[in-house]
């Protein structure tokens, strides 16, 4: 009988199961479940998204794209970057759309890493960054960011992080799990440390659409000395509500674009083709229909930090993406201990931090991207659970 250890790549074995999965997952066992576990908005695609795909499968429009994606698409993101970010470039040899961001997220540090080298990456950050430099060859070189500072990398922990190793920086921004948002002079901060090396960036701005408060994203590639020396992930499936789609794209530099679409020629061929008919339109027409989900967002958001605050789970303001990221530590269980016993005795989902890496420890993820009877259920619940655990610590005294 053949040795299934003995077979299987030793860093796949060796890597853990995604801790927002395991909660999502049990939830789905039960009944009755609040979820604000998953970061999946619950709006429809736009009625003139889903049209326009129809319209491409009427007219049989169902063959492979070139590699690169449809040219008209990759004209749209050219000009749309540039509409909302400042940036152009050029649809034919810099721009080039993948299966999701995550397949360009994947495909951009497989590019740039080669074994041995180092790549830094910010944390509490979205689960992925880890694994995929370990499946590269790399190595992750983690700076734990804190809640003091925003959970933004500041320009003295990434002047210590960097080594004559290091090969690439991951910059998170709007944050999937904190909601932090890096400013213009935030990266000019870093740019400044940047300036002379040879270290690139993979900036992931899927959530770039989504900022509060009056606060536009600042994409990476604007600051003076960044465009050349980053790579920026973008995406459908957070800002036009096209998850199932996978859709994403990234855009930088052609000498480092060319040599990501030659992997993606192999690994992917193309992205899909009805996606990339819809993306056309939702790049073209969509913009009221995402301020309408922002606006949404934007007062489940204050409920939720409201909230939070108001049922003694401390919790800073979020400023992008669609998560709050409340401290749990007054109630003395780390963030695996609260998020099971919540889930098993009131039936709410959420993500301990520590899903996101050990500077997470301490807080737990909740998404807003629910409706706010749902939300309202939640936080009812959780109080519960909080009257209950402080009733637990008063009978033991």
């Amino acid at each position: 009988m053949i040795d299934y250890s003995r077979v299987l790549s030793r860093t796949v074995t060796e890597m853990k199961p995604s801790g927002i999965r395991k909660f999502f997952d049990i939830a789905n066992t039960m009944d009755g479940v609040i979820s604000l576990g998953v970061g999946e908005p619950d709006f429809r695609t736009p009625w003139q998204i889903r049209s326009a795909a129809i319209r491409s499968l009427e007219k049989a429009r169902t063959r492979y794209t070139s590699n690169r994606g449809l040219d008209e698409l990759r004209r749209e993101i050219s000009c749309y970057n540039l509409r909302k970010y400042g940036v152009e470039y050029d649809p034919m040899g810099e721009v080039l759309v993948t299966v999701g961001g995550s397949e360009a997220i994947d495909m951009a540090v497989r590019a740039l890493v080669s074994p041995g080298d180092e790549v830094i990456i910010p944390q509490p950050s979205y689960v992925c960054y880890e694994p995929i430099t370990r499946l590269a060859g790399g190595t992750p070189v983690i700076v734990n960011t804190k809640a003091e500072n925003g959970f933004k990398i500041t320009p003295d922990e990434l002047r210590a992080a960097i080594s004559e190793k290091t090969k690439a920086l991951i910059l998170p921004y709007p944050s999937n799990p904190t909601g932090a948002i890096m400013e213009r002079e935030d990266i000019a901060l870093l740019a400044e440390v940047l300036r002379d090396t040879d270290i690139m960036v993979i900036s992931d701005e899927i959530y770039a659409e989504l900022t509060f408060g009056g606060i536009r994203h600042t994409t990476v590639s604007s600051v003076e000395g960044m465009r050349e020396r980053t790579v920026v992930i973008g995406g459908f499936s957070k800002a036009f509500s096209m998850t199932g789609w996978r859709l994403g794209y990234a855009l930088g530099p052609e000498p480092v674009l060319s040599e990501i679409t030659k992997i993606h020629q192999y690994a992917i061929m193309c992205a899909p083709t009805t996606s990339q008919y819809a993306a056309i339109e939702a790049l073209r027409s969509c913009d009221e229909a995402v301020e309408a989900m922002v606006e949404e967002y934007d007062a489940r958001r204050k409920i939720i930090v409201n909230g939070f605050n108001e049922i003694g789970l401390e919790c800073r303001e979020p400023r992008g993406a669609f998560y709050a990221f409340p401290s749990i530590r007054k109630t003395g269980l780390t963030s695996e201990e609260f998020c099971e016993r919540l889930l098993y005795s009131k039936k709410v989902a959420v993500v301990p931090g520590t899903a996101f890496g050990e500077s997470g420890e301490g807080f737990i993820r909740a998404s807003y991207c629910y409706s706010l009877t749902h939300i309202r259920e939640a936080l009812r619940r959780i109080k519960e659970f909080l009257n209950e655990l402080e009733f637990e610590k008063n009978a033991q005294k």
